[in-house]
């Protein structure tokens, strides 16, 4: 794949495919840009990739006698009469017949009324309803003499538009675009074909965007059953152009060629030492795994996935330690000051190798000298934040990344910080998957090292539901905690007040807890503070000088206090799973019994409560992770999205699942076989990644 150019035919064939919307008949430069808005490219087949939402079907064509309320029907009718209103707010009524029944046309514009006449013919589409014992049908849809019964579609899609962009103008557009579209060679196999009945490429997208031009399949239900495979080849066309896609990264990823990354052992055995716990099971797994890709010739991109306080940073720390004594640079990014501190404190301890701090906040000498010893290779280890990959931040010889809580950064960060060192190795680390992590996991493209075991002597948390309404018994429950020693963080949605949503400000659920436990008890920790003085209420929490530390999600990662073994998260109904997964794990690090508090509004919905049930139920972040999944999708895999449902254009969740394992499997017998294939098959494989834009994703899979 890759391998061979596309013919000069063939690319003559895509060209119309390929060119700008403003292309296409009829289309001026303020249509195309409202078309680019609506349908997310600038391709001719972005638009068409632009499918109906849904359909309005028009073939119930009853009598008047038998017609059903509530259903939009299409009749042949001969107007009786034409009622004029009264007053000027009334509606005119048109008063017809079929010679079974009698009703009538109810409209609130003139310019309608006056399109009929007495003893006209007409054909009229619309919903109808019953006034007063008598059949109505309020402002039809269509209404039409009867010799232009053609111009109502029997099955009318709908498709999704964009402020200023009438259906009229879409449709044009589109029939303009599917004249121009030719059938380009097939790129799946043809058993599969055969096997689902699926039409051609250019006979779906002509049968979802114009059903009417197919008359034929509109009686027996033959139209549900083709529109239903049309959809599903053109989601198998996309997933297979993204599996492909994602193999041929792959692949190109571990044909790269790396530095052989040997060490001798001397640095890892000293911070060992000084850690002081033999590391578990899990820990040293994960820790073989990676140093074995780190001795192979090409680059690694391996996820290692560990529980909120399973002992992944002592992985990361000797991980970096192994590049250090191959004579090359580490660097460990995470994404907040707080969690890049904690990370610092941590090496610093157990590093005898010059290690480095570098963020946003580190000014002026600081940050010169901080800089000019990681150019001229005196730090051997840097972390920091997204500071580490501006401009001006010049490596001596990186060769190792680690990306710590890797959904909190963009895919660009990433790319932008691997391609600080040449072929340098990556290692992206996280507690509970994001979507996009999960896409990749769960399709094998990331190596991936699990940490399934705590380190020794950490209890279950246990986690509790709390409806808002018992704040009182809450409360109470806390003051037990409070004299018996313990600690707490409360965390809050939101920093100010909204007028929008009814969420609890941080700052006054802070207020409302000093007037309740004391001055000298409560602390507050958020992100619009200066860094100075959050890191002072998290010193004062630290030290066991507050007891309660009510905070945003700031403390999501990143901080560590054993004391604290409780959390309280207010309106947690409104965090995501993965979210309220990190919090909890902010408690449990001691050997005390940790509790999690989840507190939720009184009129919380089923599915909400589910929700909130599962992680009630299980701390495993993959099953957590997998949930989260299901409500929020995941990332698009080889695109810059980042989160939410999967960016394609031509799948849905049910035909996602339904089609995943297949296009995966079409795409490793294209990799296995592919070299044998025909010049045409190659070609048709070329057209399928061109039309899919994913004849370049090499780049972002390796960013990992």
């Amino acid at each position: 794949m890759g391998e061979t150019p596309l013919s000069s035919t063939t690319q003559l064939a895509l060209s119309p495919l390929l060119a700008p919307l403003s292309n296409l008949d009829g289309v001026g430069p303020k249509t195309s840009q409202l078309l680019v808005r609506a349908v997310g490219g600038h391709r001719v087949i972005d638009l068409l990739f632009h499918l109906p939402n849904s359909i309005i079907d028009r073939r119930y064509r009853p009598e008047l006698k038998n017609a059903i309320p509530g259903r939009i029907a299409t009749l042949k009718l001969q107007v009786t009469h034409i009622e004029k209103p009264q007053r000027s707010k009334q509606p005119w009524r048109v008063h017809v017949t079929d010679g079974t029944g009698n009703a009538e046309l109810v409209f609130f514009s003139q310019w309608q009324a006056k399109k009929v006449q007495p003893n006209a013919k007409i054909i009229v589409s619309g919903t109808v309803e019953t006034y007063n014992n008598r059949l109505q049908i309020t402002n039809p849809h269509y209404l039409e003499p009867i010799e232009n019964e053609f111009m109502i579609p029997a099955i009318e899609p709908v498709w999704p538009l964009t402020a200023g962009l009438f259906p009229k103008n879409l449709y044009k557009a589109l029939r303009s675009a599917l004249s121009k579209c030719p059938e380009p060679p097939e790129w799946i196999d043809p058993t599969l074909i055969q096997q689902h009945q699926w039409p051609t490429f250019r006979k779906a997208l002509h049968l979802l965007h114009f059903p009417s031009d197919f008359p034929e399949l509109f009686d027996n239900q033959t139209y549900e059953a083709m529109e239903s495979r049309a959809r599903s080849r053109l989601a198998f066309d996309e997933l297979f152009a993204e599996q492909l896609a994602i193999g041929q990264a792959k692949r190109t990823s571990q044909q790269s060629p790396g530095r052989v990354l040997i060490g001798d052992n001397s640095l890892t055995n000293q911070a060992l030492q000084k850690f002081g716990f033999a590391l578990t099971q899990s820990q040293e797994k994960a820790l073989r795994e990676i140093k074995h890709d780190l001795k192979q010739p090409f680059r690694m991109l391996r996820l290692l996935q560990g529980d909120v306080g399973s002992g992944k940073t002592i992985v990361a720390l000797l991980t970096a330690l192994h590049a250090v004594e191959a004579g090359y640079q580490a660097v460990i990014m995470a994404p907040t000051e707080i969690l890049a501190r904690q990370h610092y404190a941590v090496f610093s301890d157990l590093c005898s190798v010059e290690t480095v701090f570098l963020s946003g906040s580190i000014k002026g000498n600081a940050r010169k000298e901080t800089l000019e010893k990681i150019q001229n290779g005196t730090a051997k280890i840097a972390i920091g934040t997204h500071a580490l990959f501006q401009e001006g931040v010049e490596f001596h010889n990186l060769a190792l990344v680690i990306i710590d809580e890797q959904h909190r950064f963009g895919v660009e960060q990433r790319i932008k910080l691997g391609d600080k060192g040449e072929n340098t190795d990556i290692l992206v680390m996280t507690a509970t998957p994001i979507p996009r992590t999960l896409l990749l996991t769960r399709w094998g493209e990331l190596q991936v090292s699990r940490i399934t075991q705590k380190p020794a002597g950490r209890k279950p948390i246990q986690t509790t539901l709390h409806a808002l309404g018992s704040m009182d018994k809450v409360l109470q429950g806390i003051e037990r905690m409070i004299s018996q020693g313990c600690q707490l963080f409360w965390v809050c949605p939101l920093v100010e007040e909204s007028e929008v949503m009814d969420l609890a400000a941080a700052k006054d659920r802070y207020l409302s807890l000093k007037h309740h436990f004391g001055e000298n008890n409560v602390g507050l920790a958020h992100g619009q503070q200066e860094s100075n003085e959050r890191q002072g209420a998290l010193d004062l929490f630290a030290q066991n000088k507050t007891k309660i530390l009510v905070a945003t999600t700031v403390i999501e990662v990143g901080v560590n206090i054993p004391n604290a073994n409780i959390m309280v998260i207010e309106h947690a109904e409104r965090f995501g799973l993965a979210q309220l997964h990190q919090l909890r794990g902010r408690v449990g690090r001691g050997e005390k019994q940790s509790y999690c508090l989840l507190l939720h509004d009184d009129k919380i919905n089923f599915t909400a409560k589910k929700r909130l049930a599962l992680l009630r139920d299980t701390e495993d972040g993959f099953l957590i992770a997998d949930e989260d999944f299901k409500i929020r999708g995941g990332g698009e895999v080889t695109g810059r999205r980042q989160s939410g449902l999967p960016d394609f254009k031509l799948v849905d969740e049910i035909r996602l699942e339904q089609w995943i394992n297949p296009a995966w499997q079409s795409a490793e017998y294209w990799f296995n076989q592919g070299k044998m294939a025909s010049l045409q098959q190659k070609e048709a494989i070329e057209c399928l990644l061109l039309l899919f834009n994913k004849n370049n994703s090499g780049r972002l899979l390796r960013s990992g």
